[in-house]
């Protein structure tokens, strides 16, 4: 069940007249994870129409004495000024309905969210009579898919974490970190957590499925980001990023049969589809190359980018820098002297 439903339903309710420390542990309750004081405060914040929120909730601040055994005191109690008023009873188009159910089905791939448990009953809820799938995701299911879900509540919240990971799949090593998390990512077929180390704050790229356990350290001062994190991935392909790494200026060739796929689905941002003149120069550089065309990125050499050129075979060239082109080159060396000894060995056979 999303933490605004609950939400909405806690601050209308006026029969019961609710702290904020209750309201913190009601949504807990309901939830079973460990959502913060404050990030429940910033979700108030984005009910009352902060940057982003389709809300403009009139929430009311009021006093309310409690006894704790001892003495009585006084604390701080929220609730909607109108306890008719609701977040969710604005009534919706076909269109619309019809449109925030495929939003939501977009949301429900990612299974094991707490957050959206209740997705499959609001999808219910919205029945148009059309059940098409417009958008599909491919999905690598997670063995513990509480770790997603318990990660992306940690983000959202702005919590330091304490994680254990296996940095190989030897389930005998493994290590602690404590990180302030900024994004979860997904890039083939794998899903990676970014986040700021807590003791030297340096970037580390942790792949999801090799964490153990996650857990929030609530008492620790999360250390925001200091930029723009999409920066972080525009000299690389992939997630990986070597620090201090040169970016290079790669071109390569690339076959008749491969050139409308890469001209489409550039391998890197910084793509160039070379024309005219320096065409030309290329040709005349390069005569056995006289058919396909010639393209260039900039960016930073990593194990993504490597495979990712491998992967077209022959269809592809990299024709500099000449460091590159010789690291390529022993890759399929071993992939050629692997595929030779297991046919001699069928042949020994």
């Amino acid at each position: 069940m999303s933490r605004f439903i609950i939400l909405d339903e806690l601050l209308s309710d006026h029969l019961h007249q609710r702290t904020l420390d209750e309201i913190v542990e009601e949504v807990n309750s309901r939830l079973d994870t460990q959502v913060t004081r404050r990030c429940i405060e910033k979700d108030l914040e984005f009910l009352e129409g902060g940057q982003g929120s389709p809300w403009t909730a009139d929430i009311e601040r009021f006093k309310i004495d409690r006894y704790n055994g001892k003495k009585t005191v006084t604390k701080k109690g929220v609730r909607y000024r109108d306890p008719d008023f609701s977040i969710f009873k604005k009534a919706l188009s076909d269109n619309e309905a019809y449109l925030l159910k495929q939003a939501l089905s977009l949301l429900g791939q990612f299974d094991g969210l707490p957050e959206f448990s209740g997705l499959n009953g609001w999808k219910r809820t919205f029945q148009t009579g059309d059940e098409r799938q417009i958008v599909s995701f491919t999905k690598n299911p997670l063995e513990n898919s509480d770790i997603f879900a318990r990660t992306f509540s940690f983000i959202a919240c702005k919590q330091v974490v304490k994680l254990s990971y296996q940095p190989s799949f030897n389930k005998d090593k493994v290590h602690e970190f404590m990180l302030s998390p900024y994004l979860l990512k997904e890039y083939n077929r794998r899903w990676y957590l970014f986040g700021a180390d807590y003791d030297t704050n340096d970037m580390r790229i942790l792949a999801l499925d090799r964490i153990i356990d996650i857990q929030a350290l609530p008492e620790q001062k999360y250390h925001a980001y200091e930029g723009q994190l999409d920066e972080w991935f525009d000299d690389i392909v992939g997630v990986t990023r070597i620090e201090g790494a040169p970016v290079e200026h790669i071109v390569f060739w690339v076959s008749d049969v491969s050139h409308d796929y890469v001209r489409t689905k550039p391998i890197h941002d910084s793509q160039i589809y070379y024309r005219g003149e320096k065409e030309a120069r290329l040709r005349q550089q390069y005569p056995s190359l006289s058919q396909g065309s010639f393209f260039s990125i900039d960016c930073m050499e990593n194990y993504e980018l490597l495979r990712e050129l491998n992967s077209f075979g022959k269809e592809l060239v990299v024709l500099s820098p000449k460091s590159l082109q010789q690291k390529l080159l022993a890759r399929l060396e071993d992939m050629v002297d692997g595929y030779k000894k297991l046919m001699g060995e069928k042949d020994d056979a």
